[in-house]
C-alpha cells in the first residue's frame, strides 16, 4: 500500500516537474514560491487590518501571526524531523529525471512548510472574511494552491508534501480563525 502510494506520488511530481516544464513556469514559479516575494502582501494585510478595525484589526494580525507560528513549527520542527522524508532533489532514486530550477537546500520534506503556512494564512482570512467578500474563497486557495504547486515544479516537494501541508496548515489556520471569531467580537 505505501509502496504503490509513494510510485503514485513520484508520477504527479514527474508530471509537474517535468512534464508542465515550459519556459513561462521557468520564470514564475520560482518567484511565487519564493518567501520574500510576499512580504508586500502581508504588510499590505497588517496595515489593513489595523487602520481598518484599529484594536480589533490588531488582535486579528496577533491571531493570524499565531496561526502561521504554529503552522510553521508544527510543519518545520515536529513533523519534517518525525517522518524524515528526503527533498526530490536530494533523492537519488528520482534525481535522474529530476528538473531542480532552486537550490535544493538541505531540510526535509515531508510536510511542506511553505504549504502549510500559505494555507494556515489563506484559511484564516477566508474564514473571518468570507460573509463579507465571497471572492476571497477562489482567491486565497488559488493563491495558496499555486506555491503549492510551484515548490513541485522546482522540484522541492513531492505532492504528498504539499498535501499534507495545505491540509494541516488549513487546519491550523480555521482553528485560529474560529478561536478569534469566539474571543473577539469582530463584525466586518
Amino acid at each position: 500500500m505505501i509502496e504503490e502510494l509513494v510510485k503514485i506520488d513520484h508520477q504527479l511530481f514527474y508530471a509537474i516537474n517535468s512534464g508542465c516544464s515550459n519556459v513561462f513556469f521557468d520564470w514564475i514559479m520560482p518567484i511565487l514560491r519564493n518567501k520574500y516575494t510576499w512580504i508586500p502582501l502581508y504588510i499590505i494585510i497588517i496595515a489593513a487590518a489595523i487602520k481598518t478595525y484599529k484594536l480589533k484589526g490588531f488582535y486579528l494580525v496577533l491571531f493570524l501571526a499565531g496561526a502561521v507560528g504554529l503552522a510553521d513549527f508544527g510543519s518545520a520542527s515536529i513533523l519534517k524531523p518525525t517522518f524524515n522524508r528526503t527533498r526530490p532533489c536530494n533523492d537519488v532514486s528520482v534525481q535522474a529525471n529530476l528538473i531542480s530550477r532552486v537550490p535544493c537546500g538541505s531540510g526535509k520534506s515531508f510536510p511542506s512548510t511553505h504549504a502549510s503556512d500559505h494555507f494556515a494564512v489563506a484559511l484564516f482570512l477566508i474564514t473571518i472574511f468570507y460573509k463579507k467578500w465571497k471572492v476571497i474563497l477562489p482567491v486565497g486557495l488559488f493563491w495558496a494552491a499555486s506555491i503549492c504547486f510551484a515548490q513541485v515544479y522546482v522540484g522541492v516537494h513531492f505532492p504528498i508534501d504539499v498535501t499534507f501541508g495545505m491540509l494541516f496548515g488549513s487546519l491550523v489556520g480555521f482553528i485560529f480563525a474560529k478561536l478569534f471569531l469566539k474571543f473577539i467580537p469582530f463584525a466586518v
